[in-house]
This record gives C-alpha cells, sequence and structure tokens, in this order.
C-alpha cells in the first residue's frame, strides 16, 4: 500500500494519500491542491475517494476543490454540518478568504466502509472534539487515520464549537484503545505514534 503524509495549511493539517492498484483516496485535504494532486500523479493514483475527519477549516477547505478536479466524492459525518454553516466564522479565526464548501456527498458514519484497490478500512465515529470527528482504521495495515481526536502525547481540543472533553475521552478510551499496540496513528498534526505509546505514556489518558 502507498502511503504518504504531508502537512498542509497555516495549522500544518496532516493531510495523507493512501493507495493501492492505482486507486487513491485523500483524507482532510484542508489546503495545497498543487502538492496533493502532484502527490496523486507521482504514486500513478486515482482518486476515488475524499475523507474528511471533521469540518475544522484546516481539515476540509480544499476539499470541493479537490472533488472538482478528480470527481471524487467527499465524505464527512453530517454531525459537522453546523460547522460547515459557519466557515465564513472559522475563515475570520486566521484570517484568510472562507473557502468553498458543500455537504458530504455521503455521511461517513460508524463503520462505512472505504476500499481503494484491495486495501479496505472502515471509519470510526469518535465525537469530542468535534460532534462529527471521525477517524479513519485500516486494520490489514494496522493503521489509524486519527484526525484531531488523539495525538503523540496530547489529545484534540474541546474548547470549540461542537468539543466536549468527557465525550473525546470516552471515544479513545472506547474506541481508540482497544486496538492493538502496534497500530501507527497519524494524527491531525505534528509527529506519528503508535497505541501503545499512547496508552503508555499520554498524560490525558492515565
Amino acid at each position: 500500500m502507498i502511503r504518504e503524509t504531508f502537512p498542509v495549511g497555516l495549522l500544518g493539517c496532516n493531510c495523507t494519500i493512501l493507495g493501492d492498484n492505482g486507486e487513491g483516496i485523500v483524507v482532510d485535504p484542508g489546503d495545497d491542491i498543487p502538492r496533493i494532486t502532484a502527490a496523486l500523479t507521482r504514486h500513478g493514483l486515482t482518486c476515488k475517494q475524499i475523507i474528511v475527519t471533521h469540518a475544522h477549516i484546516d481539515h476540509i477547505a480544499a476539499a470541493q476543490t479537490l472533488k472538482r478536479l478528480t470527481g471524487a466524492p467527499v465524505y464527512y459525518n453530517q454531525l459537522d454540518l453546523p460547522l460547515v454553516k459557519i466557515m465564513d466564522i472559522q475563515a475570520g479565526w486566521l484570517g484568510i478568504p472562507t473557502p468553498e464548501v458543500a455537504p458530504p456527498d455521503a455521511d461517513a458514519g460508524n463503520g462505512m466502509k472505504v476500499r481503494f484497490g484491495a486495501t479496505e478500512g472502515a471509519v470510526l465515529h469518535t465525537p469530542g472534539h468535534t460532534e462529527g470527528s471521525l477517524v479513519l482504521h485500516i486494520p490489514g495495515e494496522k493503521l489509524l487515520l486519527a484526525g484531531d481526536t488523539l495525538f503523540a502525547g496530547s489529545i484534540g481540543r474541546t474548547d470549540l464549537p461542537g468539543g466536549d472533553y468527557p465525550t473525546i475521552l470516552r471515544s479513545i478510551h472506547d474506541v481508540l484503545l482497544p486496538l492493538p499496540d502496534e497500530t501507527l496513528v497519524i494524527p491531525g498534526h505534528g509527529k506519528v505514534t503508535t497505541i501503545g505509546a499512547e496508552r503508555e505514556d499520554n498524560p490525558f489518558l492515565k
């Protein structure tokens, strides 16, 4: 399986491209469309799906542009639609123009299957950072794209609209920590980690 992650946008959102047998998905295209499309071309991938882990501007801002360029549908959890409706306010937080946004082409609900080539993953609903926050688990690769739910040594902030501290802790303990220790975690920002490392050392999870 092809995997490439790189930071995009002002806040350094980790955008990840996954591919298999010429088919690819893009997770969290927050900005830097030329870099994203160049990576797809370099790996010889046709983008089949665009997955947004949550509807904060730094993760969703370029999704509609990428959809227009590739024809791939955009999936995110519909519980984050209230955040889409205040995208102008989100843009004001960063002092940038309001990006084009739209409702998802399909609701990325808990258990939704994601397939590209011979690789299969599943969406897991992990509310707390936002009401619709999700992660993408690819068990065959021991891989978790965690959005802003879990970070190396930290967890997602809960002081923005839709955030709730007890809920994010419950999501992490009930949904993420039962995964195998060796599961590689690619968070929405910053360096990679593993489930085992976070279970052992993350101060928020003690």
